[in-house]
């Protein structure tokens, strides 16, 4: 339809001969033309005004419910202003329901959910009944601004109100209670549901994915498999994002061989969740393959190799790629030069980090946010420039947040400095003062010293203000099922196997030369309970295990939920080497590659 029939076309409607009502009411007459020409014509937010604009110029009032609700419906179809759909919305006398939940659901698909649930509760108290269409626009919504309290008494609406039932609306809870952290809740309306679709399961997949739950969403996974149901490339995403948390890499590799048997590996969310897997699980050639093979990429594709790169330690090859994203004219994101700055940051290239954060707002135009200067800090505290990083912190253009502090704190342990840790300590009391972590900083910084009494007072105070130290696990993968290790863990039914294997080990060592770094033990003890107590940190036992059910040359892969010890990185380095073994441990903070007495990191704090 071209530009010029347009212009005529609301001419020619409005000049329809009338028929004997219409001359009676003529206003209905406009208005049914206008509708009319808002379904032919009503494809593009600008046609959309100009029907608009000539209704009111024809004399139809604002507050007109018929034309209103079109223009709503419409309008956030097009993905319209939601200040234009509220403008209209709030001049109509009576809407129906059909216009409520147009508005409902226009406000849940924006970037400001909240209004939606707000005009629910207009919904609710202005007496206007809801549909089968309402719970599930709300419940969006609702999951979107993470409000579990409104959730909660949306749901009990639903039910008294006969809703609960459906299975869009029950999919909806599921959802919602997913996305507010409510993964218990979630699973009771998944149970009690007597019919579930895919998107169920994905629903209730998803959930235990984000919310710290990766082995629940893969029982799930397995369970879903054994009913019937195919996944599709939402359950992918899930099922790569939980593979990558457990370190489950047999499983994330036969839903690889799964994506390319039926298709999946066309859609390009599911591959970017694949090539994400790979890089965290330590598999940076699986990845680039991936990534070379992609029929088609997205900033998300090249972000996610770039920051998978730099987090296992090649920060040399992030840049690479880096510099070949801008070299294919791809605009990098925020999230890209976090990867960038991470990678320098990780491979201690201080004056090139500090190019590439000029480089940031300088050339690209983008605003640095609190994780580039965090970033920052973390690039001059690695490379031991800690008076350097606090002074990069006095100066930021926003307040620095817990982390940056944190990350202050952990260098000030590192490199003995005990006064700055202080400072930082005293800013972390403010701002997160039940964090666990900083508590033992502290103490090991004061033990390190041999301040024993400061050390005990840490400790002390630990206790009294209630705060439970987060307790360190390894997880690794061996014959499909993911194990997992606490220090000193003697649960394993192989247990005598491992702990002999250690021993086994430690001799084996011994002859190699090594002498166990008891100054990692930060104790008040005999230098022998040390030692005893370094041998049986649990990537060891993890390790162990491997050594002693998979077969020679295999690669192990370990997974810490905190930071390696010096003690445990020093005998990791030499197990590789003694038995021949690529040993991959991934803990908080990044990627170590153990091989033949070496580690990618190169011992770089």
């Amino acid at each position: 339809m071209s530009e010029h029939y347009f212009e005529l076309a609301p001419v020619r409607a409005l000049r329809l001969p009338l028929n004997s009502s219409s001359w009676r009411d003529p206003l209905a007459h406009i208005v049914r033309s206008c509708i009319s020409l808002l379904q032919i014509c009503g494809s593009s937010k600008l046609n959309l005004k100009k029907i608009h604009g000539l209704s009111i110029r024809h004399g139809v009032p604002l507050s007109d419910p018929y034309l209103g609700k079109y223009l709503i419906y419409i309008g956030v179809n097009l993905s319209v202003p939601m200040a234009y759909a509220r403008s209209i919305f709030s001049q109509m006398k009576n809407p129906n329901t059909f216009t409520w939940n147009a508005i409902i659901r226009g406000y849940a698909e924006s970037e400001n959910p909240k209004p939606a649930i707000e005009l629910y509760g207009l919904m609710h108290s202005n007496s206007v009944e809801p549909d089968t269409h309402t719970f599930p626009f709300v419940l969006k919504a609702v999951a979107k601004a993470v409000s579990i309290t409104a959730g909660e008494q949306i749901h009990s609406i639903a039910t008294r109100r006969g809703f609960e039932s459906l299975v869009f609306v029950q999919n909806s809870l599921v959802h919602m209670y997913a996305s507010c952290g409510q993964y218990q809740s979630a699973v009771k309306v998944f149970e009690v549901m007597p019919n579930r679709d895919l998107v169920t399961w994905n629903s209730v997949i998803n959930g235990f994915a984000l919310n710290g739950k990766p082995s629940e969403a893969l029982a799930l996974y397995q369970k879903m498999d054994l009913d019937g149901l195919k996944p599709d490339g939402f359950t992918m995403v899930s099922l790569f994002s939980a593979c990558s948390k457990l370190g489950a890499l047999a499983l994330g590799r036969r839903a690889h061989v799964y994506m390319v048997k039926v298709g999946l590996d066309k859609n390009l969310h599911s591959v970017n969740a694949l090539l994400d897997f790979y890089a965290k699980c330590g598999c940076t050639k699986d990845a680039k393959r991936v990534f070379n093979e992609m029929v088609e990429r997205n900033v998300v594709s090249w972000t996610s190799l770039i920051v998978g790169l730099a987090v296992n330690g090649y920060g040399s090859e992030a840049l690479k790629y880096f510099k070949q994203m801008e070299a294919e004219k791809w605009l990098p994101s925020e999230i890209t030069f976090v990867g960038v700055l991470y990678a320098c940051s990780h491979c201690g290239m201080v004056d090139e980090g500090f190019r590439y954060f000029d480089k940031i707002k300088q050339y690209y135009g983008i605003v640095p946010q609190i994780e580039h200067h965090g970033c920052m800090v973390d690039l001059l505290a690695r490379a031991g420039k800690v008076k350097q990083a606090h002074d990069y912190i006095q100066q930021m253009p926003m307040q620095p947040n817990s982390v940056i502090w944190r990350t202050l704190l952990g260098a000030c342990t590192k490199f003995g400095h005990v006064e700055l840790a202080e400072v930082a300590r005293a800013k972390l009391l403010h701002l997160e003062p039940k964090h666990s972590g900083d508590y033992v900083l502290m103490s090991n910084l004061y033990a390190s010293e041999r301040r024993w009494s400061d050390a005990h007072k840490a400790r002390k105070s630990m206790l009294e203000e209630g705060v439970a130290k987060i307790r360190g696990h390894s997880l690794v993968e061996l014959g499909n099922q993911v194990h997992e290790f606490h220090t000193g863990d003697r649960t394993h039914p192989q247990s005598e196997e491992i702990y002999a294997k250690l021993v086994e080990v430690t001799k084996r060592l011994r002859l190699e030369g090594h002498v166990a770094h008891t100054g990692h033990v930060y104790a008040d003890i005999e230098e022998e309970e040390k030692e005893n107590a370094l041998v049986h940190h649990s990537e060891k036992i993890a390790v162990a295990l491997m050594l002693v059910c998979s077969p020679p040359g295999t690669p192990i892969r370990v997974f810490n939920n905190l930071r390696i010890c010096g003690d445990c990185h020093v005998v990791i380095k030499l197990m590789s080497k003694v038995y021949g073994r690529e040993i991959t441990v991934r803990d908080c903070s990044r990627f170590h590659h153990f091989r033949d007495g070496s580690c990618s990191c190169g011992d770089y704090w």
